[in-house]
């Protein structure tokens, strides 16, 4: 299977150091599919049901019938190896704004 971009698979994040996002978990994939088919590698975004709606950071979706947020703010690496399974993909609205709080933390302005 080569990961597409905002699909949600699971993870399996550890180990992790610090502030890290740990344990398996879901997350997005946000790095371009063709990216992704080349390279031992895909970028993700974690998703957690701990909620913070008021966090600029952080994309408010539903995911497997629960509350869930996009973490952008814990954008990573990871290696293809970690990933668990397919479990889903975001909604085009929910990429959209995906896509917008990237732009916004990371792009230039």
């Amino acid at each position: 299977m080569t990961p597409q971009r905002f699909d949600i698979i699971l993870v399996c994040l550890d180990p992790v150091i610090g502030g890290e996002m740990a344990k398996t978990r879901p997350a997005v994939i946000v790095s371009a599919s063709e990216m992704n088919a080349a390279l031992d590698t895909v970028v993700v975004c974690p998703l957690t049901t701990k909620l913070h709606p008021g966090w600029r950071s952080r994309v408010q979706i539903t995911s497997a019938g629960k509350r869930s947020e996009i973490a952008v703010d814990q954008i990573r690496t990871i290696s293809k190896r970690r990933i668990v399974r397919r479990i889903g993909k975001v909604t085009a609205k929910s990429a959209a704004e995906l896509q917008r709080t990237i732009s916004e933390m990371y792009g230039e302005g």
